[in-house]
């Protein structure tokens, strides 16, 4: 006889894995207990004929759910207890070993058939899920996962709901505790904008209906409200634009299955897979040149974000409309979090939206659609949200000490540190608006709870940047709970959370790195944000290049960004030809005023040369959204088609440092405009400004012993294809490889992880 205890860690909670043990264990004949423990892990007791529990062990990782993620399998022998049979016991709140919360699971295609068969008893039910699918993370107010530390406790299982519960041949339903049905499950809900109940039989078809007639409606989804409504109604587009203040950014296309998909966008096996997978993102492909979605779901964008149902609701309400693809967008106003309760819709939506498809399940934790797009044929990551968060991401060694990050401001998250795992919080968004920044707080204390973290022994890391909203939030923690803090610089940061992504830290070999984005505060009290750091192995940094310093007279350059090219164009123009070329008298003698007074700070920002391009090739002169000029330029390039001789950016040595000259890349488009297309200039300065970062990556790495031929890059830059296209060109040609992060944003969204190493560096100087 033999007896093992068995602790299993990963995504093995909400998954169906304690069932999946049972039948294994019957399998075998042996006899103990499963179950899950306060640490989102699973714990197994197993006795019996040791070439049994020797074969149930191998089965354990190689036959699991498919949803299942097993990290680690930790077995100890004990001695035997004499157990009659083998059985799933109640959980417990004590913690063994440290799992991972699941997060949202798209919905299987097992559970969508029985959706659609008119003979199933789930036929037509909105909220069918199972063992393998359906809500997770959204729903819970704690672990360990069962049903009454989520919103379903309140719906007590029917008779044929607990018969199939305690089925254990009912593999996708045994012991899943999120499975309902219509007669015991969530209710569905039509309401005018005015909170009156529309009374009708059917709330699907009702809102189809209304859909198609091109009212906007409000959708109550998985992780918040979605706004839902005709995509490819011009006048249904431009209403929602008017209404919701959104001038130019695209909105999200959802579709009922791959076959419309094909008809909107042009795709490839791997962006299927993505498409299909558990987690169903939205991602940006190419728009086909007959696709019906209107132009202006996504004006002068060459992609469209598209993505497929996740839960049944979305799909039955999309098959009851006509076009079978919806525009389905984040119900919010601009600047604020999604809505995830009827109060919000009714107080914030009432003057966007004209009716609200409820229902009565509480969204607990608020989960954005996540977001992928390819860049240079790479998969990266825009958004992280649902069905990614809040999944851990380990690195190679123990962390000193528990930590808690708070990211940096735009399209933020923050994060919570234990042992060699890095918990980043879904999407929060933007710090700037303060139910933004009381959200990054909620979610962090939810996870400081649930993994139990002592706020009093962490370290609390924040950016260097003196006037974040998420220092506020820090000091407060520093008050009430006497945090030790640590300030770091923001692109370090960056490319720390890319060294950390891809399993490099703590490093055995120095590495360089590039960080490429809009906003920064530098060591040098400068805006930086076109950078190249060396990377020590004891984690220390040194600035080897830069872009040039331009001055940047205030945050209304950065939304009027001719405001910042006037600035650098009075280099090497005068005011009345600057004028003369911008045709804005107005912006360009207020930004030269400031300029020449000294009310200024000077910026090495790739983002805001972008911008200045931008604005000087005519593309786009009004930043209605973050990053819509250096998208749209990005969009033009698409269309270029050769390269322009003479538009280059120079790479010198100053003051031990090499910098960029981006005066002279501006300069030498002013000189080239006329002469040449608007699209070729475009797609010559982004292969110029990439060539540049590699050539001074190449002159600072040639001849130094001792640095990685991987080379890191970040930033919400890193995304762009034709920059990360000549930056990889040109590091290749020197056997040097290009890095891109995997699991997290390049953007800000991914910050929080560099901040999180950070604390080797300081255990290390301490």
């Amino acid at each position: 006889m033999k007896a093992v205890r068995i602790v299993v860690t990963g995504v093995v909670q909400g998954v169906g894995f304690r069932p999946y043990v049972h039948r294994l264990a019957i399998k075998y004949g042996l006899r103990g207990f499963v179950r899950n423990v306060g640490g989102s892990e699973v714990e197994i007791l197993i006795e019996g004929p040791e070439e049994s529990v020797d074969a149930f062990i191998k089965d354990l990782r190689k036959c699991k759910p498919p949803p299942a993620i097993i990290e680690d399998i930790i077995i100890e022998d004990i001695k035997p207890r004499n157990f009659r049979d083998f059985r799933i016991v109640a959980s417990t709140s004590g913690s063994i070993k440290k799992s991972m919360i699941p997060p949202d699971i798209g919905v299987c295609d097992d559970c969508l058939r029985e959706v659609l068969d008119p003979k199933d008893r789930r036929f037509r039910y909105a909220f069918n899920s199972c063992a393998w699918c359906g809500p997770r993370f959204s729903m819970m107010y704690r672990v360990p996962y069962d049903r009454e530390n989520t919103s379903m406790r309140k719906y007590r299982l029917c008779s044929d709901c607990l018969r199939e519960y305690n089925d254990i041949s009912n593999v996708r339903r045994y012991h899943a505790q999120g499975i309902s049905c219509p007669r015991d499950g969530p209710k569905l809900r039509l309401l005018g904008i005015d909170g009156d109940v529309i009374e009708c039989r059917d709330p699907i078809k009702e809102v189809a209906k209304l859909i198609d007639e091109g009212y906007i409606v409000a959708i109550k989804g998985l992780g918040g409200y979605h706004i839902a409504c005709l995509a490819s109604d011009d006048d249904v587009v431009l209403k929602l634009r008017k209404r919701k203040r959104r001038h130019s950014k695209p909105f999200a296309v959802m579709a009922l299955d791959l076959n419309v998909v094909r008809k909107l966008v042009v795709t490839n096996d791997e962006a299927e897979k993505v498409l299909t997978s558990p987690q169903k993102p939205i991602l940006l492909l190419p728009k086909r040149d007959d696709t019906p979605v209107s132009k202006l779901v996504s004006p002068g964008m060459s992609v469209e974000g598209v993505f497929l149902p996740y839960t049944p609701l979305h799909y039955l309400v999309l098959m009851e409309c006509r076009d079978k693809f919806l525009i389905m967008t984040s119900a919010n106003v601009h600047g604020k979090p999604m809505c995830t309760y009827l109060e919000c819709v009714m107080s914030r939506l009432s003057s966007v939206v004209d009716y609200v498809l409820d229902h009565d399940r509480e969204i607990v934790n608020r989960v954005d659609d996540s977001v992928l797009r390819f860049t240079d044929g790479e998969l990266v990551m825009l958004r992280r949200g649902r069905g990614y968060a809040p999944m851990w991401i380990r690195i190679k060694e123990p962390l000193p000490r528990e930590v808690v990050a708070l990211g940096a401001e735009l399209q933020t998250a923050g994060a919570i540190a234990f042992e060699d795992k890095v918990v980043l919080t879904q999407y929060i968004g933007d710090l700037d608006d303060v139910d933004t920044l009381n959200d990054l707080n909620k979610y962090l204390m939810y996870f400081i709870r649930n993994y139990r973290v002592d706020l009093s022994r962490a370290l609390l890391v924040i950016d260097k940047h003196p006037q974040y909203s998420s220092r506020e939030l820090a000091m407060e923690y520093v008050r009430r709970y006497g945090c030790d803090l640590i300030e770091v610089q923001h692109h370090y940061a960056h490319i720390l959370s890319v060294l950390a992504d891809r399993s490099y830290i703590p490093l055995n070999e120095s590495v360089v790195g590039v960080a490429i984005d809009g906003v920064g505060y530098g060591d040098d009290g400068a805006i930086w944000g076109g950078e190249v750091l060396a990377i020590r192995e004891d984690l220390s940094y040194e600035r080897v290049a830069h872009l040039e310093y331009q001055p940047l007279v205030g945050d209304v350059a950065i939304k009027y960004p001719t405001m910042f090219l006037a600035t650098v164009l009075s280099k090497f123009m005068s005011e009345d030809e600057i004028i003369e070329l911008l045709k804005d008298e107005l912006r360009v003698r207020s930004a030269l005023r400031l300029f020449r007074v000294g009310k200024y700070v000077p910026t090495s920002s790739l983002g805001r040369v972008l911008d200045a391009v931008s604005a000087l090739l005519g593309v786009c002169r009004y930043r209605s959204y973050e990053g819509e000029p250096a998208i749209m330029l990005e969009e033009v390039a698409r269309r270029g088609s050769k390269l322009v001789e003479g538009i280059e950016v120079p790479v010198i040595w100053r003051n031990s440092t090499l910098e960029l000259l981006t005066t002279k890349l501006i300069e030498s488009l002013v000189n080239a405009l006329g002469s040449f297309r608007t699209e070729d200039l475009a797609l010559t300065t982004h292969i110029a400004l990439g060539k540049a970062i590699g050539e001074a990556v190449i002159k600072f790495i040639k001849g130094r012993r001792g640095y990685s031929n991987n080379i890191v890059v970040s930033g919400g830059a890193a995304v762009n294809d034709y920059i990360i296209k000549s930056l990889r060109g040109i590091l290749k040609s020197e056997e040097l490889n290009l890095i891109l992060p995997k699991k997290i944003p390049a953007n800000d969204g991914g910050i929080a992880l560099g901040q999180v190493v950070s604390v080797f560096r300081y255990a290390y100087s301490h």
